[in-house]
């Protein structure tokens, strides 16, 4: 584990992101966020999330809680892991009904498209202050030890 990295407990991803620690538990051993600092393996073994994967988190619950079906989390997430280096911060998702466009600067892509619904638009500058406030609600101390540079350097 990296000491420039602050590590967070399964339960503290969960409570930080607003999932059940069931949930993240599944996401894990499916593979859809897998945690980037230690993984579990095997019995009494804990998982270690970065500050990256706590925004991967929140934007997998933002986009089931606007309907997108799991399934099409998982595209996105396939898509944004292959062809987005930079910072996801930087991005916007554009929901409508189960299609997905990404808006990268000047530049949209459709990631996930089916059906027709209700237009959203998750900005994920959006996601990373979600977060933020959430460590800093409930774990005061981690925020204080990290700083708000040793979370934009986990970006």
């Amino acid at each position: 584990m990296s000491t420039s990295e602050t590590a967070f407990s399964g339960k503290q991803a969960a409570d930080i992101v607003g999932i059940t620690y069931r949930q993240l538990d599944y996401w894990a051993r499916t593979d859809l966020v897998r945690p980037s600092l230690a993984d579990a393996a095997g019995s009494g073994s804990r998982r270690h999330y970065n500050y990256r994967n706590l925004l991967e988190l929140r934007m997998i619950k933002s986009l089931l809680d606007a309907g997108i079906r799991l399934e099409s989390v998982r595209e996105v997430f396939r898509y944004l892991r292959d062809n987005v280096s930079a910072d996801l911060t930087s991005a916007h998702l554009v929901i409508n009904g189960s299609s997905v466009v990404l808006c990268q600067g000047d530049e949209l892509i459709d990631v996930v498209r089916r059906g027709q619904g209700v237009l959203n638009l998750l900005p994920l500058a959006q996601v990373k202050d979600q977060v933020d406030g959430r460590i800093v609600e409930l774990y005061p101390a981690l925020a204080d030890e990290t700083g708000s540079d040793a979370i934009r350097r986990a970006v």
